[in-house]
């Protein structure tokens, strides 16, 4: 799928998501994370699988499989002050990259909830990053 494509892709997920209560036909649990851009600072939706991980959520950068991390992994990085919608809620959070038995946990978590991350590291030659979404209080 080309850039132009995905970025249509991800508009209509975004609209089914927001007129379904959270819904998205096809895609199990679904949440919309808003993060600043890198190097525009604009605001970008990316819906991820929901992955919740305690009272926080994590999301995992798989991009099935590629050898290249998603974009959205970068503008996490740089920004990591967030909005997450879940179902019919809407709360800033932040988001904090995992690393060693932190991430490892987490990652057998995600797993639970969605088997293909595991195939999508089999896939790919580097380590799938995880990051925990935490509310902000």
């Amino acid at each position: 799928m080309n850039d132009a494509a995905f970025i249509e892709h991800n508009r209509q997920v975004v609209e089914t998501f927001r007129a379904n209560g959270g819904k998205v036909d096809g895609w199990g649990g679904i949440l919309l994370l808003t993060i600043k851009g890198a190097k525009t600072g604009q605001e970008r939706i990316y819906p991820l699988m929901s992955v919740p991980y305690g009272d926080s959520y994590l999301a995992v950068g798989s991009k099935g499989g590629s050898p290249k991390h998603p974009v959205w992994y970068y503008n996490l990085l740089a920004n990591p002050d967030v909005t997450v919608e879940v179902g019919t809620e809407k709360f800033p959070a932040t988001a904090r990259l995992l690393s060693g038995e932190e991430r490892a946990k987490a990652f057998v978590s995600a797993v639970e909830v969605f088997p293909n991350y595991a195939e999508y590291q089999e896939k790919t030659d580097r380590e799938i990053p995880v990051f925990i979404i935490e509310r902000k209080s």
